[in-house]
């Protein structure tokens, strides 16, 4: 296994701004000095807890406790070893990675499964998107389906690398064996049938995608995941998904349907004030968005909308315009993404064109460009002025039966969101859309509201999950806070090293098997300071722990009291049972006692003395 030089682990922290790396996953915002943030990747939140410190190149959340340094980021957010995560951080910032002599370099084996899945998917984007390109009969037949029949531009298509796959499957299996990827990576991408259990060769490789143009899928950080195929006049007629006009790639390790959105990697970097995240129906929407100019455009994929993607989704905008079909099927799919975006915490409007009786996103910008997103934009609707009209589209010759259906129909939307605020303020709005008194109504959801908590506590209760393990309680523990002034205070290394014994420390938590290491290295003269721990680190929950302490700098007046205070605590737990020993020793003449009683007098008598003297640490010695 190659060993990575911890100089190029040091030398790549200093060099790659963890700002710069966190981003990619979290829109970041100031948030006084040098400190960043947004809200957590690695739980659902709605106010931002998770806080960047550049300068010290950690980040804390204050919600689910997480923490660490760059490499911690990039392990977490993108599954991988800590080696993958050094050497994904070098080859994305340009940075050399060292190994140590004799050790080797990385090789195949040595990757997790889910980066040999990436790789591959960069490996297919690129020949898919060659055979593009190529001036042969498939490339042209390709080109002139993208520019003519689609009437998109060749720019677009080398901006998304756009890819073609040939009635025959264009060679993929074969450049995939030339790479040499592990026949379970080829088992499980996605790209291919294959039917047995057998060694994998070329011809049980058999290409999913055949005949069809091939839309790269990227996830949130830019990374081909998957593939999208659309149905061609080469798509041949033993396709098993023949009459399917666009093809998924299956689930794979690095590709969950329900998880990822087309487009967000790009859409995410142009949101903000006044330009919201516009959501519509499919890929080849969102493409003509971006080629028209409005670069916020995103869809789904191929899927209902998920609570997954909106969580996702919320990390960097709460705005969302929701542009899909004017058709029956469009209309449906908006009434179903509108309560789980209010639940998400999501601002939504809805975009519509007066007089239009079919409105499709991708025809109405190939006819009017930009400009068409300005007519649609004056035309939105709220939330509430879509769900009413949706449910109730003839208000005027509505009766009072007909409109309290319809607002029952528009309870239940509003009983998604989770804030009283805006629920209220939903149920105003809707009532003047719907034309009903706004106290009836607010007492008529107070009802539907009651009938839903007696619905809920009728259900069969559901099984209880397993209770988590208690996380240890560090705030009491006096080895994490002198764990926390150790790195801190530099003043204190050495008074802590001298009046410090080994063995009052419990080692049976993380903070004292810490405090007894980095002591040790101290006494020993090879202390590497607060910031090159790496190699004294020795798995993740130790790393956490660490980044934890070192993200809020303590403002003690008197950091020498406070350690002196938790060394006393330390001395009277670690010579206290060894007190209560001998006392139940005298107490019994008749005893089978190690030693004799005048050496036990002498020992508590001892042990007394130490824990009435008080302890000083003189920090000028």
């Amino acid at each position: 296994m190659p060993v990575i030089k911890p100089t190029c682990v040091r030398d790549l922290k200093l060099r790659v701004n963890l700002a710069d790396v966190v981003s990619r996953v979290v829109t970041l915002r100031k948030a006084g000095g040098s400190r960043l943030k947004g809200l957590c990747p690695f739980h659902n939140e709605k106010t931002p807890s998770f806080n960047v410190d550049p300068d010290k190149g950690l980040f804390h959340c204050f919600g689910c406790g997480k923490s660490g340094d760059i490499i911690a980021f990039v392990r977490e957010t993108e599954q991988l070893a800590f080696a993958e995560a050094v050497e994904a951080l070098g080859q994305r910032f340009g940075i050399p990675i060292e190994y140590e002599e004799g050790s080797g370099g990385p090789s195949s084996a040595d990757r997790t499964l889910r980066q040999e899945v990436f790789d591959l998917h960069d490996v297919a984007a690129e020949h898919f998107y060659q055979a593009f390109k190529a001036k042969d009969a498939t490339g042209d037949f390709f080109r002139q389906l993208w520019t003519e029949k689609r009437k998109f531009s060749p720019e677009l298509a080398d901006e998304f690398k756009i890819g073609a796959a040939d009635a025959l499957g264009g060679g993929l299996g074969a450049a995939m064996l030339r790479r040499k990827f592990s026949e379970e990576a080829l088992r499980r991408c996605g790209l291919f049938f294959i039917y047995d259990d057998t060694a994998i060769t070329l011809h049980s490789l058999r290409p999913r995608f055949r005949g069809r143009l091939m839309i790269p899928i990227r996830d949130h950080q830019g990374r081909v995941c998957a593939f999208t195929a659309r149905q061609t006049e080469l798509t041949p007629e033993d396709d098993p998904a023949k009459e399917a006009k666009y093809v998924n790639s299956p689930e794979t390790p690095v590709f969950t349907k329900g998880n990822l959105l087309f487009n967000l990697d790009r859409a995410r970097s142009n949101v903000g004030d006044g330009k919201p995240f516009v959501m519509v129906e499919g890929q080849l929407d969102a493409l003509r968005c971006w080629s028209v100019g409005l670069k916020t455009a995103i869809a789904p994929q191929g899927t209902s909308i998920t609570e997954g993607q909106l969580v996702l989704l919320r990390r960097y905008h709460t705005q969302v315009e929701c542009f899909f079909d004017s058709d029956s099927a469009g209309q449906k799919a908006a009434l179903r993404f509108l309560p789980m975006a209010l639940k998400a915490g999501l601002e939504l409007r809805f975009l519509t064109l007066a007089g239009a009786t079919k409105l499709d996103p991708d025809l109405l910008f190939l006819e009017r460009g930009l400009a068409a997103y300005d007519e649609v934009r004056r035309e939105a609707q709220s939330a509430m002025a879509f769900a009413c009209g949706a449910v109730l589209p003839d208000l005027a010759g509505a009766s009072a039966e007909a409109k309290s259906r319809a607002a029952q129909a528009v309870f239940e939307i509003i009983a998604a969101a989770e804030s009283e605020v805006a629920r209220s303020q939903f149920i105003a709005e809707a009532a003047g859309h719907l034309r009903l008194p706004v106290a009836a109504a607010q007492k008529d959801f107070q009802s539907f509201s009651a009938r839903l908590s007696r619905q809920a506590a009728a259900r069969p209760a559901a099984v209880a999950a397993e209770p988590r393990p208690a996380t240890e309680n560090l705030s009491q523990s006096s080895e994490h806070h002198l764990l926390l002034l150790w790195l801190h205070y530099d003043v204190l290394h050495r008074p802590l090293s001298r009046e410090l014994h080994h063995g009052w420390v419990d080692t049976g938590h993380v903070a004292g098997l810490l405090l007894n290491r980095f002591i040790g290295e101290f006494e020993q003269g090879v202390w590497p300071g607060r910031d090159h721990l790496e190699a004294l680190l020795e798995n993740d929950d130790e790393r956490a722990l660490v980044a934890t302490l070192m993200f809020e700098s303590p403002v003690l007046d008197d950091p020498a009291k406070v350690a002196a205070e938790g060394l006393r605590q330390l001395r009277a737990r670690g010579l206290e049972p060894r007190l209560r020993q001998i006392e139940l020793a005298l107490a019994n003449p008749h005893a089978d006692i190690e030693s004799d009683p005048i050496s036990l007098l002498k020992e508590r008598s001892e042990i007394h003395r130490l824990l009435r003297q008080p302890i000083v640490l003189n920090l000028a010695v």
